[in-house]
Order: C-alpha cells, then structure tokens, then sequence
C-alpha cells in the first residue's frame, strides 16, 4: 500500500513513516522541504501521484485566530487533488473533545478541519488524541517563572506521541472508518499534578500553584479532555516515559 504522509517529517508525521514502513508499505513523507507546501498546494498532485491513502498530521503554525483560516485553505486544497489522483482514503489527526471548548480558537479550527473532511469527497477517517506528553513543557513555560509554575486543576489524559503515531498508522492501512478513534493516555491526571510529577522527576525546585485561571487550558471544564466510550488506551505511562 502507498501511502503518503503530509507532515511526515514531523514529532508524529516522522514516525508513522517509521511505523508504516516497518510494516511493509510504501510510506512517502511529504513537506516544504520534500517540496510539498498544502498551504499553497504547491507539489501536491506529484506528491498524491499513485497513493492508495493520504494522511495529513500538518498543523497550523499558531493556535491564534489565524488557525481556522490555514486549516479552512490545506483542506481544501488536498480534498479535490487527492480526489483527482484517485486517493481511497483520507486520514486526519485531531483532538480529543475538540467540540467541546468553544472558548479556544484552535479548537475550533480543528473541528473545522474535521467538519471539512465529512463533507469531502474522499473516504475519511479522523483520529483524535489527548495532549502529548512531548508538549507538556511547553504547556508549563506558558505560566511560569523562575520560582513557580502556574498551572490550573484541568483534567488531561496524557500519551506518548509514540502511541499516537501507532494508532494513526493503524488507521491508516485500514478500510476507511467514515468516523473517529480516540486515542488516549492510561492514567487520567490534573494538569497540575503533572506539573509537579514533572518538575519532580528532573529535579526542579520550582512550587507548582495551582491557578485555575492560568494558561490556555483554564477553559476547558470538566472532563472534555478525556474520552469517553470507546477508545484506544494506550499503554506508555507519564512516569516511564519521563523515566526514559
């Protein structure tokens, strides 16, 4: 099976490669630098030449109010040349209750992105996945400082960008889903408390405080970062991964 990987020489894109190839197939990454810009839709018939399966794992460059409209442009850009190339199958990565934090732009350029690929002509599958464990730093340097990290109580349920690759590959060399697997983490934490298991294990002396205000994740309430029903439970958790 040929299948080829927009994004693929990114965190994700790079080792669905890895795993596809390990698994026989003809996977071909895709980006700027191969050539292929979805933005501009430049490259993208040569790239989708031949391809039984496109998976696109690009994002936008920012999560601000400039994240719908690259989302709104790469789609349709790759729906109808992947439809002209004769593509079976279209597979997208998401998030993990993307449609339930109105409040945060880049969510609802996400669920944009997905609402784009049900409506397209291409036989579709959408994976959705909590928040890595490779972004967690990044999520604390947001809110802190040299003393302290600022982190609200919000519920996550964390995975190794490893185990999103594995269930994006796995989707990928199956039968369309015309529909969403989730895929989360084993262990449900508050944000917080990741902060301080973190901040723990690398010897950091910095006081997490708990901020319910604090960072992009402030609001989302509740439990709408965990999954619910079905869904892929992986098996890495944030201690060994930090372990390794």
């Amino acid at each position: 099976m040929k299948i080829a990987v927009i994004g693929g020489t990114g965190l994700i894109g790079s080792q669905v490669v890895k795993i596809l190839k390990a698994g026989g197939h003809e996977a071909v990454p895709h980006s700027p630098s191969t050539g292929c810009d979805l933005l501009s839709g430049k490259g993208l018939p040569e790239a989708l030449a031949g391809a039984d399966v496109v998976v696109n794992l690009t994002d936008s460059p920012t999560f601000d109010e400039a994240s719908p409209a690259f989302f709104q442009t790469t789609m349709d850009n790759l729906l109808p040349a992947a439809k002209s190339a004769g593509v079976g199958h279209a597979v997208v990565l998401s998030i993990v209750g993307a449609d339930l934090v109105p409040d945060l732009v880049y969510y609802r350029a996400k669920l944009l992105q997905e609402d784009i690929l049900k409506a397209g002509p291409v036989p579709y599958s959408i994976v959705r996945a909590t928040q890595f464990f490779e972004f967690m730093d990044a999520v604390m340097s947001w809110t802190s400082d040299d003393k302290t990290v600022r982190l609200p109580a919000t519920r996550i349920q964390p995975l190794a960008s490893a185990d999103v690759a594995q269930a994006v590959a796995e989707v990928c060399v199956g039968a369309p889903l015309r529909g969403t697997r989730n895929v989360a983490g084993p262990e449900v934490f508050t944000l917080d408390e990741v902060g301080r298991i973190a901040l723990a294990a690398r010897g950091d002396q910095r006081t997490v405080v708990t901020d319910n205000n604090a960072g992009i994740y402030a609001v989302a309430s509740s439990d709408v970062l965990i999954v619910k029903g079905d869904a892929v439970i992986a098996k890495t958790t944030y201690r060994d991964w930090l372990a390794r």
